[in-house]
Protein backbone atom coordinates (compact mmCIF):
# COMPACT_ATOMS: atom_id res chain seq x y z
CA UNK A 1 0.00 0.00 0.00
CA UNK A 2 1.14 3.38 -1.23
CA UNK A 3 2.02 6.10 1.98
CA UNK A 4 -0.26 8.53 2.47
CA UNK A 5 1.04 12.14 2.53
CA UNK A 6 -1.00 14.93 3.65
CA UNK A 7 -1.19 18.26 2.47
CA UNK A 8 -1.83 21.66 3.77
CA UNK A 9 -3.29 24.00 1.22
CA UNK A 10 -1.76 28.03 1.15
CA UNK A 11 -3.94 29.13 -1.37
CA UNK A 12 -6.26 31.41 1.55
CA UNK A 13 -2.99 33.06 3.50
CA UNK A 14 0.55 32.49 2.44
CA UNK A 15 -0.07 31.78 -1.70
CA UNK A 16 -1.86 35.42 -2.29
CA UNK A 17 0.42 37.26 0.63
CA UNK A 18 3.24 35.90 -1.63
CA UNK A 19 2.00 36.83 -5.14
CA UNK A 20 -0.76 40.13 -4.64
CA UNK A 21 1.12 41.28 -1.51
CA UNK A 22 -1.80 39.92 0.87
CA UNK A 23 -4.61 42.05 -0.93
CA UNK A 24 -7.07 38.96 -1.98
CA UNK A 25 -10.21 40.21 -0.23
CA UNK A 26 -12.67 37.50 1.68
CA UNK A 27 -15.40 37.64 -0.95
CA UNK A 28 -12.97 36.44 -3.16
CA UNK A 29 -12.38 33.91 -1.24
CA UNK A 30 -15.61 32.56 0.22
CA UNK A 31 -16.64 30.86 -3.26
CA UNK A 32 -13.63 28.45 -3.03
CA UNK A 33 -14.06 27.04 0.24
CA UNK A 34 -16.64 24.39 -0.53
CA UNK A 35 -14.42 22.64 -2.64
CA UNK A 36 -11.36 23.56 -0.03
CA UNK A 37 -12.99 21.81 2.35
CA UNK A 38 -13.99 18.64 0.86
CA UNK A 39 -10.53 18.13 -1.55
CA UNK A 40 -8.99 15.98 1.33
CA UNK A 41 -6.41 18.75 2.61
CA UNK A 42 -4.75 17.80 6.41
CA UNK A 43 -5.25 21.75 7.01
CA UNK A 44 -6.01 25.13 5.04
CA UNK A 45 -3.71 27.67 6.16
CA UNK A 46 -6.06 30.63 6.16
CA UNK A 47 -5.24 33.22 8.62
CA UNK A 48 -1.90 34.84 10.35
CA UNK A 49 1.23 36.19 8.87
CA UNK A 50 0.59 39.60 7.43
CA UNK A 51 -3.29 38.50 6.49
CA UNK A 52 -4.03 40.41 10.12
CA UNK A 53 -2.41 43.12 9.52
CA UNK A 54 -3.43 43.77 5.49
CA UNK A 55 -7.50 43.00 6.32
CA UNK A 56 -7.47 46.03 8.72
CA UNK A 57 -5.02 48.09 7.15
CA UNK A 58 -6.09 48.14 3.45
CA UNK A 59 -9.03 45.77 3.09
CA UNK A 60 -11.63 47.60 5.98
CA UNK A 61 -12.26 44.13 7.01
CA UNK A 62 -12.12 42.22 10.22
CA UNK A 63 -9.79 39.85 10.59
CA UNK A 64 -11.61 38.17 13.52
CA UNK A 65 -14.94 38.13 11.47
CA UNK A 66 -12.98 36.47 8.55
CA UNK A 67 -11.69 33.45 10.71
CA UNK A 68 -15.45 32.65 11.89
CA UNK A 69 -16.72 32.64 8.58
CA UNK A 70 -13.56 30.24 7.09
CA UNK A 71 -15.15 28.22 10.37
CA UNK A 72 -18.62 27.89 9.02
CA UNK A 73 -17.70 27.74 5.98
CA UNK A 74 -15.08 24.84 6.30
CA UNK A 75 -16.73 22.82 9.23
CA UNK A 76 -14.80 19.70 7.99
CA UNK A 77 -11.21 20.79 7.36
CA UNK A 78 -8.03 22.33 9.99
CA UNK A 79 -8.03 25.74 9.76
CA UNK A 80 -4.31 26.53 10.31
CA UNK A 81 -2.63 30.22 11.35
CA UNK A 82 0.80 31.35 11.63
CA UNK A 83 2.01 32.62 14.54
CA UNK A 84 5.25 34.45 15.29
CA UNK A 85 5.47 33.42 18.80
CA UNK A 86 5.99 35.88 21.33
CA UNK A 87 5.22 38.70 18.80
CA UNK A 88 1.75 36.96 17.86
CA UNK A 89 1.02 39.00 14.60
CA UNK A 90 3.02 42.65 15.55
CA UNK A 91 6.52 43.29 15.56
CA UNK A 92 7.37 43.86 19.22
CA UNK A 93 7.33 40.85 22.22
CA UNK A 94 3.96 40.89 23.78
CA UNK A 95 3.58 40.27 28.13
CA UNK A 96 2.69 36.80 28.23
CA UNK A 97 -1.04 37.13 29.69
CA UNK A 98 -1.47 38.82 25.79
CA UNK A 99 -0.35 35.80 24.59
CA UNK A 100 -2.48 34.01 26.17
CA UNK A 101 -5.82 36.68 25.40
CA UNK A 102 -4.98 36.19 21.76
CA UNK A 103 -4.28 32.34 21.51
CA UNK A 104 -7.12 31.63 23.54
CA UNK A 105 -9.47 34.19 21.73
CA UNK A 106 -8.00 32.46 18.07
CA UNK A 107 -8.95 28.83 19.16
CA UNK A 108 -12.02 30.09 20.57
CA UNK A 109 -13.35 31.99 16.83
CA UNK A 110 -12.41 28.44 15.08
CA UNK A 111 -8.27 27.81 14.81
CA UNK A 112 -7.69 24.73 15.09
CA UNK A 113 -3.58 24.48 13.90
CA UNK A 114 -1.17 27.18 15.26
CA UNK A 115 2.50 27.13 13.67
CA UNK A 116 4.45 29.09 16.11
CA UNK A 117 7.89 30.05 14.88
CA UNK A 118 10.75 32.83 15.75
CA UNK A 119 12.19 34.62 13.49
CA UNK A 120 15.80 33.91 15.83
CA UNK A 121 15.07 30.58 16.66
CA UNK A 122 14.97 31.23 19.42
CA UNK A 123 13.24 28.89 21.89
CA UNK A 124 12.00 31.16 24.96
CA UNK A 125 10.21 33.03 22.31
CA UNK A 126 7.81 30.25 21.61
CA UNK A 127 7.51 28.72 25.00
CA UNK A 128 4.30 31.09 25.89
CA UNK A 129 2.64 30.37 22.98
CA UNK A 130 2.84 26.86 22.69
CA UNK A 131 1.79 26.42 26.41
CA UNK A 132 -1.18 28.85 25.49
CA UNK A 133 -2.35 26.59 22.70
CA UNK A 134 -1.95 23.12 24.81
CA UNK A 135 -3.91 25.25 27.38
CA UNK A 136 -6.96 25.32 24.87
CA UNK A 137 -6.54 21.82 23.50
CA UNK A 138 -5.62 22.56 20.21
CA UNK A 139 -2.84 21.43 17.78
CA UNK A 140 0.40 23.27 18.79
CA UNK A 141 2.97 23.25 15.80
CA UNK A 142 7.07 24.19 16.45
CA UNK A 143 8.59 25.52 13.85
CA UNK A 144 12.58 25.60 12.63
CA UNK A 145 12.70 28.63 10.43
CA UNK A 146 16.00 26.95 7.83
CA UNK A 147 18.44 28.84 7.11
CA UNK A 148 21.79 28.87 5.74
CA UNK A 149 24.89 30.02 7.50
CA UNK A 150 28.44 29.19 8.46
CA UNK A 151 26.92 27.95 11.78
CA UNK A 152 23.81 26.46 10.95
CA UNK A 153 23.72 22.75 10.60
CA UNK A 154 21.60 19.38 10.21
CA UNK A 155 22.79 18.68 13.62
CA UNK A 156 21.86 22.23 15.48
CA UNK A 157 18.10 21.93 13.59
CA UNK A 158 17.53 18.65 14.58
CA UNK A 159 18.94 19.46 18.45
CA UNK A 160 15.89 22.32 17.90
CA UNK A 161 13.41 19.70 16.94
CA UNK A 162 14.06 17.93 20.30
CA UNK A 163 13.52 20.88 22.17
CA UNK A 164 10.47 21.86 20.43
CA UNK A 165 8.71 18.24 21.03
CA UNK A 166 10.30 18.66 25.14
CA UNK A 167 8.33 21.92 24.73
CA UNK A 168 5.30 19.51 23.83
CA UNK A 169 4.81 20.19 20.39
CA UNK A 170 1.99 18.09 18.27
CA UNK A 171 4.15 18.45 14.92
CA UNK A 172 7.44 19.92 14.08
CA UNK A 173 7.55 22.28 11.15
CA UNK A 174 10.59 23.15 8.54
CA UNK A 175 9.68 26.56 7.38
CA UNK A 176 11.76 27.79 4.31
CA UNK A 177 10.68 31.07 3.75
CA UNK A 178 13.51 31.83 1.04
CA UNK A 179 13.49 28.81 -1.16
CA UNK A 180 16.84 27.78 0.71
CA UNK A 181 16.25 24.02 1.46
CA UNK A 182 17.97 21.98 -0.84
CA UNK A 183 16.89 18.03 -1.89
CA UNK A 184 19.69 16.55 0.01
CA UNK A 185 19.59 18.70 3.12
CA UNK A 186 16.09 18.17 3.16
CA UNK A 187 16.40 14.47 3.53
CA UNK A 188 19.19 14.65 6.14
CA UNK A 189 16.75 17.05 8.33
CA UNK A 190 13.48 14.93 8.32
CA UNK A 191 15.51 11.65 8.49
CA UNK A 192 17.62 13.52 11.50
CA UNK A 193 14.44 14.69 13.02
CA UNK A 194 12.38 11.14 12.91
CA UNK A 195 15.56 9.53 14.23
CA UNK A 196 16.35 11.53 17.33
CA UNK A 197 12.45 12.33 18.15
CA UNK A 198 10.91 9.27 16.99
CA UNK A 199 8.96 8.32 13.96
CA UNK A 200 5.54 8.90 15.57
CA UNK A 201 6.64 12.67 15.74
CA UNK A 202 5.31 14.25 12.31
CA UNK A 203 7.22 16.44 10.83
CA UNK A 204 5.90 19.29 8.21
CA UNK A 205 7.79 20.74 5.41
CA UNK A 206 6.99 24.25 4.38
CA UNK A 207 8.95 25.96 1.16
CA UNK A 208 8.69 28.28 -1.57
CA UNK A 209 9.24 28.03 -5.16
CA UNK A 210 11.26 31.19 -5.58
CA UNK A 211 15.10 28.85 -6.52
CA UNK A 212 13.41 26.35 -8.91
CA UNK A 213 14.84 23.36 -6.64
CA UNK A 214 11.98 22.78 -3.86
CA UNK A 215 9.87 20.78 -5.42
CA UNK A 216 12.40 17.82 -5.87
CA UNK A 217 13.31 18.91 -1.75
CA UNK A 218 9.64 18.02 -0.71
CA UNK A 219 9.86 14.93 -2.90
CA UNK A 220 13.24 14.33 -0.91
CA UNK A 221 11.82 15.51 1.89
CA UNK A 222 8.70 12.54 1.48
CA UNK A 223 11.07 9.79 1.20
CA UNK A 224 12.76 10.62 3.87
CA UNK A 225 9.36 10.01 6.25
CA UNK A 226 8.44 13.76 6.10
CA UNK A 227 4.52 13.52 7.33
CA UNK A 228 3.22 16.26 5.67
CA UNK A 229 3.84 19.00 3.03
CA UNK A 230 2.85 22.57 1.73
CA UNK A 231 1.58 23.54 -1.96
CA UNK A 232 -0.89 25.95 -3.56
CA UNK A 233 -3.34 25.73 -6.10
CA UNK A 234 -1.41 25.93 -9.45
CA UNK A 235 -3.49 29.35 -10.04
CA UNK A 236 -1.62 30.77 -7.63
CA UNK A 237 1.43 29.41 -6.86
CA UNK A 238 5.24 29.25 -7.88
CA UNK A 239 7.72 32.34 -8.62
CA UNK A 240 8.15 33.97 -4.62
CA UNK A 241 5.26 31.43 -3.98
CA UNK A 242 5.01 28.10 -3.65
CA UNK A 243 4.90 24.89 -5.24
CA UNK A 244 1.72 23.81 -7.08
CA UNK A 245 -0.97 21.55 -5.08
CA UNK A 246 -1.59 19.41 -8.70
CA UNK A 247 1.86 19.03 -9.84
CA UNK A 248 2.66 17.46 -6.32
CA UNK A 249 -0.44 14.97 -6.72
CA UNK A 250 1.14 13.88 -10.25
CA UNK A 251 4.84 14.03 -9.05
CA UNK A 252 3.97 11.02 -6.33
CA UNK A 253 1.88 8.91 -9.01
CA UNK A 254 4.05 5.60 -8.92
CA UNK A 255 6.62 6.60 -6.07
CA UNK A 256 4.84 4.29 -3.38
CA UNK A 257 3.45 7.72 -1.97
CA UNK A 258 -0.01 9.18 -2.45
CA UNK A 259 -2.35 11.84 -0.91
CA UNK A 260 -5.95 12.03 -0.15
CA UNK A 261 -6.50 14.71 -2.42
CA UNK A 262 -9.28 14.56 -5.19
CA UNK A 263 -8.50 15.79 -8.92
CA UNK A 264 -12.00 17.30 -9.71
CA UNK A 265 -11.60 19.20 -6.34
CA UNK A 266 -8.40 20.58 -7.41
CA UNK A 267 -9.41 21.70 -11.20
CA UNK A 268 -12.12 23.28 -9.61
CA UNK A 269 -9.80 25.34 -7.55
CA UNK A 270 -6.92 26.11 -10.56
CA UNK A 271 -10.34 27.39 -12.50
CA UNK A 272 -11.97 29.62 -10.07
CA UNK A 273 -8.39 31.07 -8.42
CA UNK A 274 -7.36 31.60 -11.96
CA UNK A 275 -10.56 34.00 -12.64
CA UNK A 276 -9.46 35.87 -9.63
CA UNK A 277 -5.80 36.70 -9.88
CA UNK A 278 -5.84 39.10 -12.51
CA UNK A 279 -8.07 41.01 -11.03
CA UNK A 280 -5.24 41.99 -8.04
CA UNK A 281 -2.35 42.43 -11.36
CA UNK A 282 -1.40 45.60 -9.55
CA UNK A 283 -0.14 43.92 -7.18
CA UNK A 284 1.10 40.98 -8.47
CA UNK A 285 4.89 40.30 -7.67
CA UNK A 286 7.29 41.00 -10.73
CA UNK A 287 9.06 37.66 -9.65
CA UNK A 288 8.01 35.34 -12.24
CA UNK A 289 10.49 33.28 -12.67
CA UNK A 290 13.27 31.62 -10.96
CA UNK A 291 15.91 33.63 -8.72
CA UNK A 292 18.97 31.59 -7.62
CA UNK A 293 20.65 34.43 -6.71
CA UNK A 294 18.84 34.25 -3.47
CA UNK A 295 20.72 31.65 -2.36
CA UNK A 296 23.46 33.89 -2.15
CA UNK A 297 21.63 36.96 -0.38
CA UNK A 298 18.94 35.05 1.34
CA UNK A 299 16.29 37.21 0.35
CA UNK A 300 12.72 36.06 0.74
CA UNK A 301 11.34 36.59 -2.99
CA UNK A 302 8.96 39.63 -1.67
CA UNK A 303 11.47 41.17 0.09
CA UNK A 304 13.46 41.52 -3.45
CA UNK A 305 10.48 43.22 -5.31
CA UNK A 306 9.99 45.63 -2.47
CA UNK A 307 13.49 46.88 -2.10
CA UNK A 308 13.32 47.33 -5.67
CA UNK A 309 10.82 49.32 -6.12
CA UNK A 310 11.99 51.66 -3.14
CA UNK A 311 15.19 52.03 -4.57
CA UNK A 312 13.56 53.55 -7.49
CA UNK A 313 11.47 55.48 -5.73
CA UNK A 314 14.73 57.01 -4.66
CA UNK A 315 16.04 57.38 -8.03
CA UNK A 316 18.67 54.53 -6.97
CA UNK A 317 17.18 51.48 -8.89
CA UNK A 318 20.91 50.54 -10.09
CA UNK A 319 21.84 50.18 -6.55
CA UNK A 320 20.00 47.08 -6.10
CA UNK A 321 23.01 44.60 -6.82
CA UNK A 322 24.65 46.38 -4.19
CA UNK A 323 22.05 45.71 -1.81
CA UNK A 324 21.61 42.43 -2.36
CA UNK A 325 25.31 41.99 -1.55
CA UNK A 326 25.16 44.19 1.71
CA UNK A 327 22.61 42.21 3.03
CA UNK A 328 24.59 38.95 4.14
CA UNK A 329 26.95 41.32 5.54
CA UNK A 330 24.65 42.63 7.54
CA UNK A 331 23.00 39.85 8.25
CA UNK A 332 26.94 38.33 9.45
CA UNK A 333 26.92 41.48 11.51
CA UNK A 334 23.63 40.56 13.06
CA UNK A 335 24.69 36.82 14.05
CA UNK A 336 23.05 35.50 11.47
CA UNK A 337 19.70 35.45 12.40
CA UNK A 338 17.08 33.85 9.40
CA UNK A 339 15.51 36.15 7.39
CA UNK A 340 12.09 35.94 7.95
CA UNK A 341 9.19 38.35 9.33
CA UNK A 342 10.30 40.64 11.09
CA UNK A 343 14.46 39.90 11.08
CA UNK A 344 14.39 39.90 7.22
CA UNK A 345 13.03 43.32 7.18
CA UNK A 346 15.29 44.66 9.77
CA UNK A 347 17.99 43.16 8.09
CA UNK A 348 17.33 44.49 4.51
CA UNK A 349 16.37 47.95 5.99
CA UNK A 350 19.65 48.53 7.57
CA UNK A 351 21.27 47.13 4.27
CA UNK A 352 19.05 49.63 2.05
CA UNK A 353 20.44 52.40 4.82
CA UNK A 354 23.89 50.70 4.62
CA UNK A 355 24.17 51.37 0.96
CA UNK A 356 22.43 54.90 0.28
CA UNK A 357 24.53 56.58 3.10
CA UNK A 358 27.18 54.84 4.30
CA UNK A 359 27.58 51.74 6.41
CA UNK A 360 25.94 52.28 9.45
CA UNK A 361 25.51 55.83 9.42
CA UNK A 362 22.62 55.42 10.35
CA UNK A 363 21.19 52.85 12.37
CA UNK A 364 17.29 51.55 12.48
CA UNK A 365 16.15 51.61 16.34
CA UNK A 366 14.69 47.79 15.17
CA UNK A 367 18.31 47.23 14.14
CA UNK A 368 19.60 48.52 17.12
CA UNK A 369 17.45 46.39 19.32
CA UNK A 370 18.29 43.48 16.90
CA UNK A 371 22.02 43.82 18.12
CA UNK A 372 21.25 44.66 22.14
CA UNK A 373 19.14 41.52 22.27
CA UNK A 374 15.89 42.56 22.52
CA UNK A 375 14.69 40.33 19.82
CA UNK A 376 16.40 37.39 21.30
CA UNK A 377 19.43 35.44 20.50
CA UNK A 378 20.83 34.76 17.65
CA UNK A 379 23.12 31.83 16.29
CA UNK A 380 26.23 34.01 15.98
CA UNK A 381 28.11 36.31 17.73
CA UNK A 382 26.82 40.27 17.24
CA UNK A 383 29.54 43.00 16.35
CA UNK A 384 30.67 44.11 19.36
CA UNK A 385 31.52 47.83 17.74
CA UNK A 386 27.91 47.91 16.47
CA UNK A 387 26.32 46.62 19.95
CA UNK A 388 28.48 49.83 21.29
CA UNK A 389 26.87 52.01 18.53
CA UNK A 390 23.16 50.61 19.22
CA UNK A 391 23.51 51.08 23.16
CA UNK A 392 25.04 54.96 22.43
CA UNK A 393 22.26 55.77 20.49
CA UNK A 394 19.29 54.04 22.45
CA UNK A 395 20.76 54.35 26.06
CA UNK A 396 19.48 50.58 26.41
CA UNK A 397 21.93 48.08 27.86
CA UNK A 398 22.74 44.81 25.84
CA UNK A 399 20.16 41.92 27.36
CA UNK A 400 20.76 38.25 27.55
CA UNK A 401 17.37 37.13 28.94
CA UNK A 402 13.78 36.56 27.49
CA UNK A 403 12.59 40.20 26.19
CA UNK A 404 8.83 39.42 27.13
CA UNK A 405 10.64 38.89 31.01
CA UNK A 406 11.30 43.03 30.89
CA UNK A 407 7.21 43.53 30.17
CA UNK A 408 4.74 44.72 32.95
CA UNK A 409 1.52 43.39 32.39
CA UNK A 410 -0.55 45.38 29.30
CA UNK A 411 -3.42 43.66 29.03
CA UNK A 412 -5.37 46.74 31.39
CA UNK A 413 -4.07 49.17 29.78
CA UNK A 414 -4.57 48.20 26.07
CA UNK A 415 -8.34 47.47 27.14
CA UNK A 416 -8.55 50.79 28.57
CA UNK A 417 -7.29 52.12 25.62
CA UNK A 418 -9.42 50.32 22.71
CA UNK A 419 -12.04 50.96 24.53
CA UNK A 420 -11.61 54.96 24.17
CA UNK A 421 -12.17 54.21 20.29
CA UNK A 422 -14.58 55.35 18.40
CA UNK A 423 -15.88 52.26 16.53
CA UNK A 424 -14.28 49.60 19.31
CA UNK A 425 -17.25 47.16 20.55
CA UNK A 426 -15.57 46.26 23.80
CA UNK A 427 -14.61 42.93 23.01
CA UNK A 428 -11.02 41.07 23.69
CA UNK A 429 -11.41 40.92 19.86
CA UNK A 430 -10.99 44.40 19.41
CA UNK A 431 -8.28 44.91 22.46
CA UNK A 432 -6.32 42.53 20.46
CA UNK A 433 -6.62 44.02 17.29
CA UNK A 434 -5.83 47.42 19.01
CA UNK A 435 -2.77 45.62 20.79
CA UNK A 436 -1.35 44.09 17.37
CA UNK A 437 -1.75 47.58 16.03
CA UNK A 438 -2.52 50.62 17.71
CA UNK A 439 -1.68 53.20 14.78
CA UNK A 440 -3.60 51.40 12.32
CA UNK A 441 -6.68 49.79 14.20
CA UNK A 442 -8.23 53.19 15.36
CA UNK A 443 -9.14 54.02 11.49
CA UNK A 444 -10.23 51.07 10.93
CA UNK A 445 -12.37 51.09 13.90
CA UNK A 446 -13.68 53.90 12.74
CA UNK A 447 -14.37 52.85 9.24
CA UNK A 448 -15.40 49.15 9.78
CA UNK A 449 -19.27 50.20 9.30
CA UNK A 450 -18.45 51.19 6.08
CA UNK A 451 -17.83 47.67 4.74
CA UNK A 452 -15.21 45.25 3.68
CA UNK A 453 -13.15 46.65 0.29
CA UNK A 454 -12.12 44.64 -2.32
CA UNK A 455 -9.19 46.16 -3.82
CA UNK A 456 -9.32 44.11 -7.09
CA UNK A 457 -10.33 45.26 -10.57
CA UNK A 458 -12.45 43.22 -13.50
CA UNK A 459 -10.06 43.06 -16.49
CA UNK A 460 -11.00 42.80 -19.67
CA UNK A 461 -10.88 39.99 -22.12
CA UNK A 462 -7.30 39.36 -22.93
CA UNK A 463 -6.05 41.24 -20.54
CA UNK A 464 -3.72 39.59 -18.20
CA UNK A 465 -1.12 40.48 -15.70
CA UNK A 466 1.78 39.74 -17.61
CA UNK A 467 0.42 42.60 -20.35
CA UNK A 468 0.23 45.29 -17.04
CA UNK A 469 3.23 46.72 -14.98
CA UNK A 470 3.30 44.80 -11.86
CA UNK A 471 3.49 47.27 -8.73
CA UNK A 472 5.30 45.85 -5.80
CA UNK A 473 3.66 46.08 -2.42
CA UNK A 474 4.62 48.62 -0.56
CA UNK A 475 7.31 48.09 2.83
CA UNK A 476 10.57 49.18 4.60
CA UNK A 477 12.52 50.38 3.85
CA UNK A 478 11.63 54.11 3.12
CA UNK A 479 9.11 56.02 1.38
CA UNK A 480 9.52 58.92 -1.58
CA UNK A 481 12.29 61.52 -1.60
CA UNK A 482 10.90 65.13 -0.33
CA UNK A 483 12.39 66.33 -3.53
CA UNK A 484 10.72 63.85 -5.57
CA UNK A 485 12.53 61.43 -8.08
CA UNK A 486 16.11 61.45 -9.58
CA UNK A 487 19.92 61.74 -8.58
CA UNK A 488 19.83 63.21 -5.02
CA UNK A 489 21.75 66.72 -5.59
CA UNK A 490 21.07 68.60 -1.99
CA UNK A 491 20.37 67.42 1.10
CA UNK A 492 17.15 65.72 1.73
CA UNK A 493 14.97 64.13 4.30
CA UNK A 494 13.55 60.88 4.72
CA UNK A 495 10.37 59.61 6.03
CA UNK A 496 11.54 55.91 6.80
CA UNK A 497 9.04 53.51 8.12
CA UNK A 498 10.27 50.28 9.33
CA UNK A 499 7.94 47.83 10.89
CA UNK A 500 5.42 50.50 12.01
CA UNK A 501 7.69 52.74 13.44
CA UNK A 502 8.37 56.13 11.37
CA UNK A 503 12.46 57.57 11.42
CA UNK A 504 12.83 60.88 10.17
CA UNK A 505 16.21 60.80 8.13
CA UNK A 506 18.06 63.39 6.55
CA UNK A 507 20.78 62.44 4.12
CA UNK A 508 23.25 64.57 2.34
CA UNK A 509 25.22 63.83 -1.13
CA UNK A 510 28.73 62.93 -0.19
Amino acid sequence: MPKTIDVTELILRDAHQSLLATRMALEDMVPACADLDQAGYWSVECWGGATFDACIRFLNEDPWERLRTFRKLMPHTRLQMLLRGQNLLGYRHYEDHVVDRFVEKAAENGMDVFRVFDALNDIRNLRRAVDAVRHTGKHAQGTICYTVSPLHTTTGFVEMAERLVDLGCDSICIKDMAALLKPQPAYDLVKGIKEACGEDVRVHVHVHATTGVTMVSLMKAIEAGADCVDTAISSLSLGPGHNPTESLVEMLEGTGFTTRLEKPRLLALKRYFNQVRPRYREFLSNITGVETEIFDSQIPGGMISNMESQLKQQGAAGKLDEVLAEVPRVREDAGFPPLVTPSSQIVGTQAVFNVMMGRYHVMTGEFADLMLGYYGETMGRRDRKLIMQATKQTGKALISGRPADLLKPEWQELRAAALDLKGSNGSDEDVLTYAMFPQVAPKFFAARSQGPKNLGKPGGAGDSPAQRPATPPPAAPAETPANGKGPVRTPITYNVKVNGQTHRVTVSPE
